[in-house]
């Protein structure tokens, strides 16, 4: 079943152009987008979640336009570049956030958030605030209160950018099994090729706003693509 669909999608938002973009993301998919700074990929990925409505053709989601979907309804996770964790709030909190939003029990939103920092291996910092982690323990934070809600889609923006070698190579591990652990398809912007191989199944190749192919993850590095 096809998790997210862009069909000849146009939008423009200051400079930046996205002209006639078409590519499909299956259910329990990894799917990379590559491309430099200033491709378009952030605005992309934030289309998927319904932020922009495209001035031409379409996004669904799960077959439904994702526009006609009321935001409460979406069941989209996000995870900015930044992380963008609530600075006055503890690990724990944080990632209850959504359920506290839904008025879910208080006793349920504990028995999910530890269940799901246990998952990610943060359980130990569950009293601390976001501003005393480390880069790897901010990333499973914001990953945890998106995933706490189950959602059918997880939107990652340059999830591993601000990450030493030793945290991303934990973190890709973990990332990999949220499709089966969790359900959900998985749509990531990176600018790394080798990140983007050792991840996804299939990656996009975005330039100027404009989608300029999709390949295998296995096929083999272009020359440009090796100097990234």
């Amino acid at each position: 079943m096809t998790a997210l669909e862009f069909e000849h999608f146009c939008l423009s938002r200051g400079s930046m152009n996205i002209r006639d973009v078409s590519l499909a993301l299956e259910e329990r998919e990894i799917f990379a987008l590559l491309g430099p700074t200033g491709a378009g990929k952030t605005l992309l990925l934030e289309s998927a979640a319904g932020f922009y409505a495209p001035e031409q053709g379409t996004v669904r989601l799960y077959g439904t336009p994702v526009q006609d979907i009321p935001l409460e309804e979406r069941n989209i996770g996000f995870v900015y570049q930044d992380y963008a964790l609530f600075p006055h709030m503890t690990v724990e909190d944080n990632i209850a956030y959504g359920l506290r939003v839904r008025r879910v029990p208080r006793t349920k939103q504990n028995a999910l958030t530890r269940e799901l920092a246990g998952l990610l291996g943060i359980r130990h910092v569950l009293k601390d605030y976001p501003q005393t982690l480390s880069g790897g323990e901010q990333q499973r934070t914001a990953l945890a209160r998106a995933l706490i809600l189950k959602p059918r889609l997880l939107l990652l923006d340059e999830p591993f950018s601000a990450l030493d070698e030793s945290a991303k190579n934990k973190l890709y591990g973990e990332v990999a099994a949220l499709p089966e652990r969790f359900g959900c398809a998985v749509f990531f912007v990176t600018h790394n090729i080798r990140e983007a191989q050792r991840l996804a199944l299939r990656i996009g190749v975005m330039e100027k706003g404009r989608l300029t192919g999709i390949r295998p993850a296995g096929a083999a590095l272009t020359e440009t693509e090796e100097d990234a």
